[in-house]
């Protein structure tokens, strides 16, 4: 029986990077989010048992708009996680990029579609909260200590390792850095591999996003990448969301890269990937079966639709493909 996370021996890791206060509005935006799907699920958006061991329930409402867009954004990217999933039967493994305090594993480990091992990374400093939260909350490491056949888990500060669950603190513009970290958990270049970014190549260069999707398309031999962030950032609606964000220090680095869904597909393409597709969350709202809208809408009186629609107009969700034929990996949509 593997220990427990309370008692478990610690094995050190590489040292982690310093903190960059230039990235400390980046860091925030992990509150942000976990806060608004904290409040999504209080209401009923969504169901998720576990994201209030890593979030408190403020006591500030979120506006209808909001919840509906964060429902749109954690059912679009579901969706196409599981399809990948299903197309690789499981065998294969995530690597969520970013994570921050997202708890897709828990809750794929409930509904037994858990993949060969599931990685999460983000800054040092968000690692650090997650794990402490893991190791205090049984209803968060329980799960992951059932499924580790070894004595120890591999843990410390910035890195939780085990059998099926890894999450490591590193900078994600730092690729050497986290090529290494990510061998140190047996992350295998050989397995089909899905990439998740939600929200994280904005806050990178063009450069630098560029040299981590070509990263990821040329580290796996079969792969599928998930990028869910802004769009259609050149108009007025646009313009006032980036200076918003600039009054909280938090810079949008890449929104170049965000004009269009023709350049969220071409970014992909010409870094390496074979397939492109993306859609705006409006559009995928819109696809909702009737009966789920029907309930979602049911949950709060919206009273400007117009918000909700130029909201979720200036968000997609794109996803592109490298390899995998045999798999159909191609024939993934939303």
């Amino acid at each position: 029986m593997a220990a427990s996370l309370r008692g478990t021996s610690l094995t050190s890791c590489s040292s982690t990077l310093s903190s960059d206060t230039d990235d400390d509005g980046v860091r925030g935006t992990c509150e942000d989010a976990s806060l608004c799907k904290r409040f999504a699920v209080s209401i009923g958006y969504w169901h998720d048992p576990y994201i209030q061991h890593f979030v408190r329930l403020s006591k500030e409402r979120k506006a209808p708009e909001i919840n509906r867009g964060y429902f749109a954004r954690v059912h679009g990217v579901s969706q196409l996680i599981k399809a990948f999933l299903q197309k690789t039967e499981c065998r294969c493994q995530i690597l969520n990029l970013g994570a921050g305090m997202d708890t897709t594993f828990w809750k794929l480990k409930d509904e037994n579609l858990l993949p060969s091992k599931y990685f999460e990374v983000d800054f040092p400093t968000i690692v650090t909260r997650k794990i402490h939260n893991i190791k205090s909350k049984p209803p968060l490491s329980k799960p992951i200590v059932e499924l580790h056949s070894e004595d120890s888990l591999k843990i410390d500060g910035h890195m939780l390792d085990s059998k099926r669950y890894a999450i490591i603190g590193a900078d994600l513009r730092d690729l050497p850095e986290l090529e290494e970290k990510l061998k140190k958990c047996q992350m295998n270049t050989h397995l089909p591999t899905l990439l998740i970014a939600e929200c994280v190549l904005i806050y990178m260069t063009p450069e630098q996003s560029a040299n981590l999707l070509k990263w990821a398309a040329n580290s796996f031999e079969t792969a599928m990448f998930i990028n869910y962030e802004q769009v259609n950032m050149d108009d007025r609606f646009g313009q006032i969301m980036i200076e918003n964000l600039r009054r909280r220090q938090c810079d949008l680095a890449g929104v170049e890269m965000c004009k269009s869904l023709a350049s969220q597909k071409e970014r992909l393409l010409s870094n390496g990937w074979e397939t492109a597709s993306a859609v705006d969350m409006m559009e995928l709202y819109s696809r909702l079966p009737r009966s789920e809208m029907g309930r979602i809408e049911s949950l709060e009186f919206l009273d400007e639709m117009e918000l909700l629609e130029q909201l979720m107009q200036h968000y997609c969700l794109c996803w592109a493909t490298r390899g995998g034929n045999e798999l159909g990996l191609k024939e993934i949509t939303y």
